[in-house]
């Protein structure tokens, strides 16, 4: 687990300046989108959410995205509510110490 005191430098090429906070946004959004497939018991759109996490992450250089979202993805498949949580509190957790520099 992270240190929740510490910033998160992600390297990410410079060709993705333009799209990365579009992608952090939507990753702010997948939070939202989690608390309420949460509240609402719906396990098929938990995991759906995890696996875009999953395959969206590493593709842009976010290899912890890329974690929580088979992590999400794999409790949701087991209807863990708990482990999704425990993983949707992480990922708000790294979005808010992430940094971004672009260098190649």
């Amino acid at each position: 687990m992270l240190d929740p005191q510490e910033k998160i430098i992600v390297h990410v090429d410079p060709d993705l300046e333009d799209i990365v906070p579009r992608f952090m946004e939507l990753r702010h959004e997948d939070v939202q989108v989690i608390d309420a497939a949460l509240a609402a018991g719906d396990f098929m759109a938990l995991s759906r959410i995890g696996h875009s996490m999953k395959g969206a992450g590493a593709g842009y250089g976010f290899d912890y995205i890329t974690e929580l979202g088979r992590s999400v993805e794999e409790a949701a498949k087991a209807q863990d509510a708990g482990g999704v949580r425990t993983y949707a509190a992480q990922l708000v957790s790294y979005l808010a110490r992430v940094e971004v520099v672009f260098d190649g």
